[in-house]
């Protein structure tokens, strides 16, 4: 669509901060990000552009998505451009035209999740079986208030509908991934590590648990802050191909 309007642009999976240095480096004249796709891995692109000086001039523009997510969306970015395909052509001219003078910088890359119970931005449902991996002491009562009949298990007994698996070493991470990749089967499973580490300290980091869960067959499409002391990324295996008829 954007070729045929005479753009040039790349198509990519966003991975942070790679793209981010990227962006900085050479930045386009806009970016666009499909609403219908991704919506909160694209929500916090978004997000994490306008909070890097290297980025927060370039224009956004989000085209479709549910509306309810649009409006939240709309609340964080309101100078932001928002359409529809069939409007994409004028819409981004606009904003490329007209781009945002004094752009709006959320408070934090986890501004959307503000005042949203923990077991909500995990993604837990009534009826639920989660797994809580390695969890710290006192994890039950950190997610509580809970929806109701979600059954809490301290491993993998059961086919789970979601896991929370807690690493503390690369080490750690490294010896799990293949246990927790067959273990999860289609769920999902959340990723947590210690906040505040540093790559160069051979310690574990947003970077370092994406391309270990990568090499393992994972790929993460959402990040959320579970407490002061860890972070952790939402990864699934990944597709297999589905085989084509001849």
């Amino acid at each position: 669509m954007l070729r045929w309007l005479g753009y040039a642009g790349i198509s990519r999976v966003p991975t942070p901060p790679a793209l981010l240095r990227e962006l900085s480096a050479s930045p386009p004249a806009a970016v666009v990000i499909d609403m219908a796709r991704a919506p909160s891995q694209g929500r916090d692109l978004g997000i994490l552009l306008r909070r890097r000086n290297g980025t927060r001039f370039i224009p956004l523009v989000f085209v479709g998505g549910e509306p309810e997510k649009v409006a939240r969306l709309r609340a964080l970015l309101p100078d932001a451009t928002y359409t529809g395909w069939k409007r994409i052509g004028p819409a981004l001219h606009g904003a490329i035209a007209h781009p945002a003078t004094r752009p709006v910088v959320p408070d934090s890359a986890f501004a959307a999740y503000t005042g949203q119970p923990l077991a909500k931005r995990l993604g837990i449902k009534p009826r639920m079986r989660v797994a809580l991996v390695g969890a710290p002491a006192g994890l039950p009562k950190t997610l509580s208030p809970l929806p109701n009949r979600v059954q809490l298990s301290a491993e993998l007994d059961l086919p789970p509908d979601l896991v929370l698996w807690f690493v503390r070493q690369p080490a750690d991470l490294q010896r799990g991934l293949p246990r927790i990749s067959r273990g999860i089967r289609e769920a999902h499973v959340w990723i947590a590590w210690p906040k505040g580490g540093s790559t160069a300290r051979g310690e574990l980091t947003q970077q370092v648990v994406r391309l270990q869960g990568l090499a393992a067959g994972l790929v993460d499409h959402k990040i959320c802050s579970i407490d002061a002391t860890w972070s952790a990324l939402l990864s699934r295996r990944r597709s297999r191909p589905k085989p084509t008829c001849t």
